[in-house]
């Protein structure tokens, strides 16, 4: 954008604080991710072993290492522009799903008004709908796994459950 607006001198400096924006953002991604998976460990979504605390710092240490190591697998093997595109995909679907979640919330538990709701889903899927094409076939690819994996884990409880 910098050498589009004929400040090409300005590039190397915007590079130098994109870098570190990017790692940060990477970093509160990935502590969130963690987060998610010690719920879904807790729930029996994911294998148990990710649900372990560490008992100093109590943070989900197990679901960050497996997180750290699929980083950097990713980030070692795979066009990081992909990867980028293939996590906006998520975290954009799970903004719009929190928010037609909070769209069914009663009135008295309610803080803004339900059509925020709705704008924040159409700017989520609009947005979704801007990335690049590979991208959100990877995400949908990923998003039916996971369906397929839930499905599965859910019918496996209901035949230990009996009838």
């Amino acid at each position: 954008a910098v050498e589009a607006a004929g400040a090409d001198g300005l590039a190397p400096v915007v590079r130098a604080g994109a870098a570190p924006a990017a790692l940060g953002a990477l970093l509160a991604l990935m502590a969130g991710i963690g987060r998610t998976g010690l719920a879904m460990a807790r729930h029996r979504d994911l294998p148990g072993w990710l649900a372990a605390v560490h008992p100093r710092y109590r943070v989900p240490h197990h679901a960050e290492i497996a997180l750290a190591a699929v980083v950097c697998v990713l980030v070692a093997t795979a066009d990081l522009r992909g990867v980028i595109g293939f996590s906006s995909f998520g975290v954009l679907v799970y903004y719009a799903v929190a928010n037609a979640s909070a769209f069914t919330q009663p009135a008295s538990e309610r803080r803004w008004p339900r059509a925020l709701n709705l704008l924040g889903v159409a700017g989520c899927l609009t947005l979704v709908a801007t990335l690049p094409w590979p991208s959100v076939l990877a995400g949908l690819v990923m998003f039916a796994a996971g369906l397929a994996g839930r499905w599965l884990v859910l019918r496996r409880r209901a035949r230990r459950a009996g009838p």
